[in-house]
């Protein structure tokens, strides 16, 4: 038995999912050469993730989105030793990568209360520099938002995502009536019997030529890049994304957003994947699903239907293929159960490769004491 979580929706504003700011280290306070006092450091800027938090949240309270660590306390006779600057924090989702203008990452945040350094404040002044301060650290950063989920759906438009997250835990994605269906990222929450919950993210959705930035193009697989597992969604009659594109098969809705994935960064094809074959209440689904399944079992045999620039290197294996029906709720149980299964393997996998290293470094430290 499973239930819902209905509070289960974590929105992002208006799909704003990188910001740039402005960050500068206060400078630090002057010496004092007659005693030998020592000025105070400049405040440092920070990163912090908090909790219900937006980037557009953040975009509206500060306009100028400028960062400024205080000023250093100058070294005097009652005080030789001057108080350090306050530091200035900014407050920032978790799931945020903060990056310099250059793409350069400082580091991430992947849970409340990480903290990211992100400009120094200047040094007090002392005896090594004539007692003169210096100024601190100034720096243009980017806060790039990218999704944090167990489970993350990859699919072209009309495949049935949003469908089936509001199947899945109640979540309620809002959607339009044009290719683009999704139109924020939306996180729904499925909890079991037994309190365990697995997240799965609804992202916008996929076009051909993605990878090259087309449609939501890098919105999107950025984000799946932040979630452990790929969950693709297709349509068991394939899709046409308009009039003047081809129709597509299911198998060939598979590869396309394999190739998708791979022009993209092939890294991402690495993580564990499952299928979701949706609309199996449509006429002819079962005929269309065991085509599919042959087609799956030997993709090489099939790939002349796809373009040439559009074959994947390599073809994924799923852990599951799971037909549904996200309208009428057939086969929602069954995936509920596969989601879990998959998540407690890979979890069982990497707790035993922690141990079989660690094990490998006690040997290694035997032998070297031998």
């Amino acid at each position: 038995m499973v239930h819902l979580s209905r509070i289960c929706l974590r929105k992002y504003g208006n799909l704003v999912d990188n910001l740039r700011l402005f960050a500068r280290g206060g400078s630090g306070g002057m010496g004092l050469p007659r005693l030998g006092g020592q000025g105070g450091n400049g405040g440092d800027v920070w990163v912090v993730a908090a909790k219900d938090l937006t980037l557009k949240r953040i975009k509206d309270k500060y306009p100028d989105k400028r960062f400024v660590g205080r000023v250093g306390a100058n070294s005097s006779i009652r005080a030789l030793k001057g108080m350090k600057g306050e530091d200035k924090e900014i407050s920032a989702p978790v799931g945020i990568t903060v990056t310099t203008d250059d793409g350069k990452v400082i580091g991430e945040l992947n849970a409340v209360g990480d903290r990211i350094r992100v400009a120094k404040g200047g040094s007090g002044g002392c005896f090594h520099s004539a007692f003169q301060p210096s100024k601190g650290q100034t720096k243009h950063i980017r806060l790039d938002l990218k999704l944090i989920a167990d489970l993350g759906l990859v699919g072209f438009p009309n495949a049935g995502k949003s469908s089936l997250l509001t199947a899945l835990s109640n979540a309620t994605p809002q959607v339009a009536s044009y290719a683009f269906t999704t139109l924020r990222p939306e996180i729904g929450k499925v909890m079991y019997e037994d309190y365990k919950q697995i997240s799965v993210a609804d992202l916008p959705g996929l076009i051909e030529g993605a990878h090259m930035n087309k449609g939501m193009g890098h919105k999107f697989l950025k984000h799946v890049e932040r979630t452990k597992q790929l969950l693709f969604v297709v349509d068991v009659s394939g899709f046409q994304l308009a009039s003047k594109t081809p129709c597509r098969s299911a198998f060939e809705a598979v590869q396309l957003l394999t190739k998708e994935l791979e022009l993209y960064r092939e890294e991402l094809l690495s993580k564990p994947a499952l299928l979701v074959v949706n609309k199996m209440d449509l006429p002819d689904a079962e005929d269309k699903l065991a085509e599919l399944k042959e087609q799956l079992q030997n993709p090489e045999e099939f790939s002349d239907l796809l373009p040439d620039d559009m074959i994947p290197k390599n073809y994924l294996t799923f852990r599951h293929v799971v037909p549904i029906s996200a309208q009428t709720g057939f086969g929602i149980g069954d995936l509920k159960s596969c989601l879990r299964q998959s998540l407690e393997q890979e979890a069982f996998t990497e707790v035993k490769g922690l141990h079989q290293e660690k094990l490998q470094a006690l040997r290694s430290q035997s032998h070297k004491r031998l």
